[in-house]
């Protein structure tokens, strides 16, 4: 299995999976750690053993494909800014709307 094109082609999916143990928002911090241990999680609940040592170098690989499409902006070696919204949030932001 390849993870990494796993990741990239589930990402919204993967995003979605890793807000709910970790806050992520647009225009949030998003940190590497968080990144390693989700793709970790992410992937023991598909059976799938990753190790910690591999999930730093998928999580680094992930992250430098998000910045080039500039969903996510560099802030340090560590974290980044996300650059992008969650579908779920914009559901809640129009209904926010329709009620004002």
């Amino acid at each position: 299995m390849n993870k990494l094109a796993e990741l990239e082609n589930n990402k919204m999916m993967f995003f979605n999976y890793m807000k709910v143990k970790y806050p992520l928002y647009s225009k949030s911090n998003m940190f590497l750690r968080d990144i390693q241990y989700a793709i970790i999680s992410y992937f023991k609940n598909k059976d799938v053993k990753v190790k910690y040592a591999e999930a730093e170098k998928i999580a680094l690989q992930f992250i430098d494909g998000l910045e080039k499409q500039n969903e996510l902006t560099r802030l340090n070696n560590y974290t980044w800014k996300v650059n992008f919204s969650f579908e779920n949030n914009v559901k809640v932001e129009k209904a926010a709307e329709a009620q004002n």
